[in-house]
């Protein structure tokens, strides 16, 4: 769950947020209430709960709350303020909001209040089934939530291991060589001290744990009629998730890997090579490295390429920089530069308000920071691109606080091109000396 901390109050901001992360929020902090009025509305899939100061330098809390509403922000808003009259508190409440907390105010009794407002939230589910809601309805939601819920608890001892998912037919047999070449990244990964997620059926997804091994293997199983039980490889295994649904199974995949290798296959292969394409080239999520991968001599992604680029690039359905998003090869060796090499300086990024954060080992100096901003300031909806101390947020919740760091007001778009800056990054001539 994602609250966003709108609060100009470092200290204040910073209690709220460690307070919060330590009970398994996540949290985001925007500071200013124009900052707040634009970016939050933009958030909306990505918010699920707003606290929300009135006294904010910019436009004040109650203005910002007025335009949320009339932008169809309808995520529940508690506010924290120290204007504690009564008639006050009517305003807040008439304006839309949620809640009403005044300060000084005890963290326990802010938790509370998120914890009713999850509660209703939870009570709107249990409703489902003494409303007119199909039975079938309910069986879907039901069981989607139990299947993630098991899959992120598998997950989470290893949150802090990056990891490869593999993509590709299950009905690859063991002498065929893409089965052979699968069996051989993975076991490279794996002796790179990734771990490898797979479906868990047989082909492809046989291979892919049987080249990095049992301990250092994931699988994602779905059931189907035809397909039922996992491989051997991976039975019986804690590390072994069952699904019903293709979208959850898809959307664990996606959640938890840090790089994608996608193998020939049929239709359910081609479905996740392009959702994932889709994924990181609408920011839905973190970029990250993309390898079609195909044994030599065969002509499967070289003749995928030809249709893409005769009827998305080439008639404008895709931008030309998203070509960036991808790389394909025969070679092993290839592959597994282009994972490694993406995280060779980049390591992640977040939102902090209206900026777009890119944490890495080394940032660049100032004559590779000049060169960076004639090449990608087109990335930049207003500003430039600058490199920056550890933001208050990052510090007060310890995120990636060791990386250096740079932030841009970026533009939410350009992806592709966002890819080709993480690129340069990483060959920067700094890093090399």
């Amino acid at each position: 769950m994602n609250i966003v901390i709108v609060e100009d109050d470092p200290k204040i901001a910073s209690f709220v947020s460690r307070g919060l992360r330590a009970e398994g929020y996540a949290t985001t902090l925007i500071q200013d209430g124009d900052s707040a009025m634009s970016v939050v509305p933009l958030m909306r899939d990505d918010v699920d709960l707003v606290l929300l100061d009135l006294g904010l330098p910019g436009k004040d809390g109650k203005s910002v709350l007025a335009h949320w509403r009339s932008e169809k922000f309808n995520k529940p808003v508690i506010i924290l303020t120290a204007r504690d009259e009564v008639s006050e508190k009517v305003k807040g409440l008439n304006a839309g909001a949620t809640d009403y907390v005044t300060k000084p105010f005890s963290f326990d009794e802010l938790l509370a209040r998120i914890r009713d407002l999850i509660f209703q939230v939870l009570n709107a589910a249990v409703n489902l089934a003494s409303d007119d809601t199909d039975r079938l309805d309910l069986k879907i939601v039901s069981s989607a939530l139990i299947e993630l819920n098991d899959a992120f608890t598998t997950f989470a001892p290893y949150r802090s291991v990056r990891k490869l998912t593999i993509f590709g037919s299950a009905r690859t047999k063991e002498d065929d060589p893409n089965y052979r070449l699968t069996a051989e990244i993975a076991k490279r990964i794996a002796s790179e001290e990734w771990m490898v997620i797979t479906g868990a059926g047989p082909g492809i997804m046989a291979a892919g744990i049987e080249g990095a091994g049992r301990d250092r293997s994931f699988g994602v199983n779905i059931k189907l009629p035809f397909e039922n039980s996992a491989n051997l490889f991976i039975a019986q295994d804690p590390k072994l998730v069952e699904m019903k649904y293709f979208f959850t199974r898809k959307l664990i995949f996606m959640k938890e890997s840090d790089a994608f290798v996608v193998m020939p296959g049929g239709f359910g292969t081609l479905d996740e090579a392009f959702e994932l394409l889709t994924l990181v080239q609408t920011g839905k999520a973190q970029p990250a490295p993309i390898v079609l991968l195909e044994a030599t001599g065969e002509e499967y992604w070289m003749r995928w390429l030809e249709y893409v680029e005769a009827e998305l690039f080439n008639r404008g359905m895709v931008s030309p920089q998203d070509r960036s998003l991808f790389r394909i090869t025969d070679d092993v060796d290839e592959a597994i530069e282009e994972i490694l090499t993406f995280y060779r300086n980049y390591h992640s990024m977040r939102w902090v308000g209206n900026l777009l954060i890119i944490r890495m080992r080394k940032a660049p100096n100032q004559e590779e920071l000049e060169k960076i901003n004639e090449d990608f300031g087109i990335l930049c909806q207003s500003g430039t691109i600058e490199a920056i101390p550890i933001t208050g947020t990052e510090k007060g919740e310890k995120d990636a606080v060791e990386m250096e760091r740079i932030a841009l007001r970026f533009d939410r778009s350009s992806h592709g091109l966002l890819r080709q800056l993480i690129d340069r990054l990483n060959r920067l001539s700094s890093i090399c000396q």
